[in-house]
């Protein structure tokens, strides 16, 4: 789905209140391996063609996004607040029912995760590589959700542009990790091209922990997109290090 003709955008189903999409790579000013809307600062990239990037986004949006410094672990923000912590903001997830607050996350190969209840009432956003998946992020984000919302009924997610199984190879260490406590993840593994080396289906893991949070109540909608494979359209680490950050955006508007 495109949001613009200056910033497209990738997205899921239309929910009445609520917008949401992944930016591509098209649109910014940034060149070379990282060409051209790179919007993470800490890339190697020249930092004014980042914020050129950035500022465009904030341009089409009309809002400044609540960037967070991402360190694959699990706290979630509280964007409600009326003074938000000073950058840099060391969290993974954030949370509103606030309709002046956009909510971003910077990825290139992890999962962009957006959560929201049917009505419109609360948004989640999430970032969440393999340490932060395995270790609570979503659960966590949902939880926070959930007591700010607690008359909420049902729930959807979209899994936003990741990495897929066929080009996420992990060690034997992810897999136990993830194996040791909840055996039924196995399923989500296949035997890797190289010995000890497994190919791992984070979007199907991240999809199976979101609908155990809430057992019938919650759709999650995949966007079955590959970071690794698509290169004219997003960036990823996996690829070549030398690399830019798509963000996933999400805002509850007006209804």
């Amino acid at each position: 789905m495109a949001h613009s003709k200056l910033i497209p955008g990738v997205s899921g189903p239309e929910q009445a209140g609520l917008l949401y999409f992944c930016t591509t790579r098209a649109g910014g000013v940034s060149q070379d391996e990282r060409d051209s809307l790179n919007l993470g600062l800490n890339t190697g990239d020249d930092p004014e063609r980042v914020q050129v990037n950035r500022q465009r986004l904030a341009d089409f949006l009309g809002s400044e996004p609540v960037w967070l410094a991402q360190v694959h672990g699990t706290d979630v923000l509280d964007a409600d607040q009326d003074v938000l912590p000073a950058v840099p903001r060391e969290f993974d997830a954030a949370i509103t029912t606030r309709r002046d607050r956009t909510l971003a996350i910077l990825t290139a190969d992890c999962l962009p995760v957006v959560i929201w209840d049917e009505q419109s009432q609360v948004l989640g956003v999430a970032h969440a590589g393999w340490r932060g998946l395995q270790a609570g992020v979503l659960e966590r984000t949902w939880q926070a959700m959930a007591a700010r919302c607690p008359q909420a009924q049902s729930w959807q997610a979209w899994i936003g542009p990741a990495i897929s199984q066929e080009h996420f190879e992990v060690g034997q260490e992810v897999f136990d990790a993830y194996v040791q406590d909840e055996p039924e993840l196995a399923a989500f593994f296949i035997q890797g091209k190289r010995p000890g080396k497994w190919q791992a289906d984070l979007p199907g893991i991240a999809r199976h922990r979101l609908e155990k949070l809430s057992p019938g109540k919650m759709t999650v909608h995949l966007s079955g997109l590959c970071t690794f494979q698509e290169n004219g359209l997003f960036y990823s680490y996996r690829r070549s290090p030398l690399t830019g950050r798509q963000a996933t955006i999400a805002r509850l508007n007006l209804l």
